[in-house]
């Protein structure tokens, strides 16, 4: 077999990048840690084919082992995210690997739709950071023709009718847990969600390994963002310093929880503040999450209270997810923006692209199965 000679350096740069120590990723490669040891060292050589696999579940192009130094790696977009009082260093590569490929997705969106004659969208930038909470959620309300708060249903149906009504105004969400396989899962330690403005195609990610009651939350967070023209990584602190980040936050509190309605229905003389949230949860229709929020930021609560009260929920999410769950189209059609995956599946149906770019687009889906998920879409 040829050996290539490629940077042994590049290869321990390639597993740190990838977030896996020897011993797991020993594993991926199908061989013993002294193996791959003598490989990163340059005991041994390492052929073309382990080479490639190695990259492989290191996801990063086989060509970067032959580099003489790591490329410079950096967020494409601003981070807003706090740690300490400043921004999250080193971003893991699962969230640079996202944010590379949903500013693909949005520049072949924005040259689709102008290739439509479509116009700017008009609810970029309409504000600035600014302005004033109510009249940013006037605004969205308004516009997004939704109450102060739905009378009716469960809240997490609240969740799908929102992204249904931003979807309709132009405004791309993307939710997903992980980046293409379950083996890439994102971190909600290292972000929530995030916005990607463009004036044609904008992007709000949601990062479904989030608790289902917080996604509510980031939603109208990173529509914020949108709102005001403004893109950024967010990891959804209360505690933030940054100008935008505390406009983003005051937006989805008021919006979800009116404050004069919520103080008007706290009662401080519970005997534990919890009493207070199948209450408020019946009358808001938002998640206990987003309601624990509001009494935090209103000061019916401590940090302390809260951050017991969120690892609590955390806890219980995890034992109740389950290895079941809807069909991969369905999911599909779930987590990638339905506008954006019809265009995408039209324009390969009709043979204006590829069926293997439209996969890739897709997140990776396989060019026989797409057909399929035309049908799921109602293509």
């Amino acid at each position: 077999m040829s050996t290539a000679y490629i940077n042994t350096d590049m290869l321990i740069w390639a597993r740190k990048r990838s977030g896996v120590g020897v011993p797991e990723f020993a594993r991926k490669c199908a061989v013993t840690e002294e193996r791959l040891q003598e490989w990163e060292s340059g005991q041994r050589a390492i052929t073309f084919a382990q080479a490639m696999r190695y990259a492989d579940k290191a996801h990063v192009p086989f060509g970067y082992l032959f580099l003489a130094e790591p490329p410079q790696e950096e967020l494409l977009i601003p981070d807003l995210r706090t740690l300490g009082g400043q921004g999250v260093q080193r971003p893991s590569a699962e969230l640079l690997d996202l944010v590379k490929l949903m500013l693909q997705r949005q520049e072949w969106y924005r040259d689709y739709l102008q290739q439509q004659f479509a116009e700017p969208n008009p609810m970029v930038g309409r504000f600035s950071a600014s302005d004033s909470v109510d009249t940013i959620v006037q605004d969205m309300r308004a516009l997004l023709d939704v109450p102060e708060h739905p009378t009716r249903g469960k809240w997490d149906d609240y969740y799908r009718e929102l992204v249904g009504r931003i979807e309709s105004i132009g405004i791309m969400v993307i939710r997903q847990s992980n980046l293409r396989h379950h083996t890439r899962p994102l971190n909600v330690d290292e972000f929530r969600g995030f916005a990607i403005v463009d004036e044609y195609a904008p992007v709000i990610f949601i990062n479904h390994g989030d608790a289902l009651g917080a996604r509510l939350f980031t939603l109208i967070h990173e529509l914020c963002h949108i709102w005001i023209g403004q893109s950024g990584i967010s990891d959804g602190n209360p505690n933030t310093h940054r100008q935008e980040e505390i406009l983003c936050n005051a937006v989805a509190a008021e919006f979800l929880v009116p404050k004069i309605e919520f103080c008007r229905l706290w009662q401080q003389d519970v005997g534990r503040w919890e009493d207070n949230l199948p209450a408020l949860e019946a009358h808001f229709h938002v998640s206990t999450w987003t309601l624990a929020r509001r009494a935090l930021t209103l000061g019916f609560i401590s940090e302390g209270e809260y951050s017991h009260y969120i690892a609590e929920q955390k806890a219980a999410y995890r034992r109740r997810e389950s290895s079941g769950g809807p069909t991969y189209y369905k999911t599909n059609k779930a987590q990638i923006s339905r506008q954006f995956s019809h265009a995408v599946v039209s324009e390969a149906l009709s043979g204006q692209m590829l069926l293997r770019d439209a996969g890739e687009l897709l997140g990776g889906m396989q060019p026989a199965k797409i057909h399929r998920f035309a049908e799921e879409l109602g293509i």
